[in-house]
């Protein structure tokens, strides 16, 4: 006599196993972005309201010039209370990191654990054709080889 499954049918999943994980396929797309004249106050409101510690600054034709993080900021505040100084209305041009280190969106998730590995960085803005496309973190990194099967990886 035949072994039911109480289980039900099991779903299928679509098998990946020629296709490497591209930057692309995890970053993330919905960026906040600043520009570099807006006041370091507004910015540091946007940390805290949208939960992020950083994002790409650009300029008025949306082009990549610089990045902002909260490490940016805490340098000011560190440096306003050792010279007993308010932070003021400065800008996001005062305290951005630039040139900016960047990840082409068509590399894959690999290549990119190698960039953050050789770099200090939290994050890259994903760029393709030079344009901004996206933002990828280490934690994308890692959520997304979590959810990888070991034999997809190449």
């Amino acid at each position: 006599m035949p072994i039911k499954s109480f289980q039900g049918e099991r779903a299928t999943r679509p098998k990946s196993l020629n296709k490497n994980l591209l930057v692309s396929d995890i970053m993330t797309r919905d960026l906040i972005v600043f520009t570099e004249e807006q006041c370091i106050h507004e910015v540091m409101k946007k940390f805290i309201k949208y939960r992020i510690s950083g994002g790409p600054v650009v300029d008025q034709s949306g082009n990549l010039i610089g990045v902002i993080s909260e490490a940016d900021c805490m340098k000011e505040i560190s440096d306003s209370r050792y010279f007993n100084l308010p932070i003021l209305d400065k800008t996001v041009a005062n305290f951005m990191t630039s040139p900016v280190d960047t990840i082409e969106a068509s590399k894959t998730i690999f290549e990119a654990a190698s960039q953050f590995f050789k770099t200090s960085r939290r994050r890259f803005p994903v760029l393709d054709k030079n344009k901004l496309v996206g933002q990828i973190s280490r934690k994308d990194i890692v959520v997304a080889t979590l959810n990888m099967k070991s034999n997809t990886w190449r």
